[in-house]
């Protein structure tokens, strides 16, 4: 079967490209775009390391056609440092300690990112509800939570500077 042309966004950049039909956005972004952030691991949406976000909606790129993603935006862990700033939640899982291995920690910040742009009070017990679909072997999810929860002080303290 040919290539089909394919047109996106991908982190705010325009990409145009022609894929196999069967081609992951998993595969499509680490190895044709370079966005190893998104992480290929287990192809049948278990453990959430391929998250990333297509039309701001959290989706597991290990289970989407590339060509799906024609006309759409895709944003990745890669997306969210602005100007070489990091995103308040790539910076409270440093320094909170949300990882350790870090092999799951994109999926978790892009499920969390998509979490808190739900513009809702979420409690621990919703997080962790939330965050379910995404699997941690080394850090018992206390870190990620209390990675979380500071991100959202950091994004308030954030919104308060300016004047929001």
């Amino acid at each position: 079967m040919g290539k089909i042309k394919t047109s996106f966004k991908v982190n705010g950049n325009p990409v145009e490209i022609e894929l196999e039909p069967r081609r992951l956005l998993v595969s499509v972004l680490r190895e044709d775009l370079g966005l190893t952030g998104t992480h290929h691991a287990c192809d049948t949406t278990n453990c959430g390391a391929c998250t990333v976000l297509v039309d701001g909606k959290a989706i597991k790129s290990c289970t989407l056609l590339g060509v799906q993603v024609n006309g759409k935006e895709v944003l990745t862990i890669e997306g969210l440092a602005k100007r070489g700033n990091l995103h308040p939640l790539q910076r409270a899982f440093i320094e909170k300690q949300g990882l350790q291995c870090g092999f799951c920690t994109s999926g978790m910040i892009m499920t969390s990112y998509w979490v808190l742009s739900q513009n809702r009070d979420w409690s621990n017990e919703e997080m962790k509800k939330m965050l379910s679909g995404n699997l941690c072997r080394c850090t018992g999810y206390k870190g990620i939570i209390e990675s979380i929860e500071y991100a959202k002080k950091l994004m308030k303290n954030k919104a308060g500077e300016k004047g929001e």
